[in-house]
């Protein structure tokens, strides 16, 4: 017999957050594999008696292989067990979710994929700022500052991104901001560009940061500290008033 897989977005961590049917599935997989951001008050909502394993992967620390991760998916469902696969954010965007599709497929087990919503998504909301504006933001991009390697990608479309009009979110990328906007300052991005650092986002301990992006990147080339975090600038990135900003 085979089981069944569900790839479920956990959002950027607060249960509130999560979908309808995120939650049916956490209470009835037999195992769930779970991200580190994803871990916490969200798997109070799993079956009890579920196996529950940490398979996260954060930057500067040991982490498990891709290819462990995605064996795990397959041994589970092989043996008829319904699994869970709880990615922070949403399943695909940014999430190594392709590999672990190929994994499934190869081994002949079906699967669903149930987003959840992006932390650029939540970090706005939390802020009180929309991501576009009809005449000087028609365009939102979403980009990740680090390859597999823990570096700035290479092959990172610096014009795209040094864009003024556009709003910009650049996930994991407070180790490499430094580096990208020397790149971006190079390309045309003006210097006093608004950004914001938002880092725990939804979590009680949600932290936001209002600077410049030159400002910002002075802080990050002194300091990254753990907490995951998410960059955010543009036309719109001044604006706001749904917090009470922590600087």
């Amino acid at each position: 017999m085979t089981g069944f897989v569900s790839f479920v977005g956990s959002g950027p961590g607060d249960p509130e957050l999560l979908t309808l049917k995120a939650v049916d599935r956490l209470q009835r997989a037999d195992a769930v594999l779970f991200d580190d951001l994803s871990a916490g008050p969200i798997l109070e909502h799993a079956r009890a008696g579920a196996d529950l394993i940490g398979v996260g992967k954060r930057a500067g620390r040991a982490s498990p292989r891709q290819d462990h991760v995605s064996r795990l998916l397959v041994d589970y469902a092989k043996i008829d067990q319904r699994v869970v696969r709880l990615k922070s954010g949403d399943s695909g965007m940014f999430g190594r979710l392709e590999e672990e599709l190929t994994a499934l497929r190869e081994a002949g087990i079906p699967y669903e994929i149930i987003p959840g919503i992006p932390s650029a998504v939540a970090a706005a909301a939390a802020i009180g700022i929309p991501l576009t504006r009809r005449n000087t933001a028609r365009r939102v991009q979403f980009a990740t500052g680090h390859d597999v390697t823990g570096k700035l990608p290479g092959d990172v479309n610096l014009v795209a991104l040094a864009d003024p009009m556009a709003s910009t979110a650049i996930f994991m990328g407070k180790r490499t901001f430094p580096e990208l906007l020397e790149k971006l300052l190079a390309h045309g991005l003006p210097a006093d560009t608004p950004a914001i650092l938002a880092e725990d986002v939804s979590r009680p301990e949600q932290k936001i940061t209002r600077a410049t992006v030159s400002v910002l990147a002075e802080k990050l080339a002194q300091e990254v500290g753990s907490s995951a975090g998410l960059i955010l600038y543009g036309p719109l990135a001044e604006e706001g008033d749904g917090f009470e900003p922590n600087q």
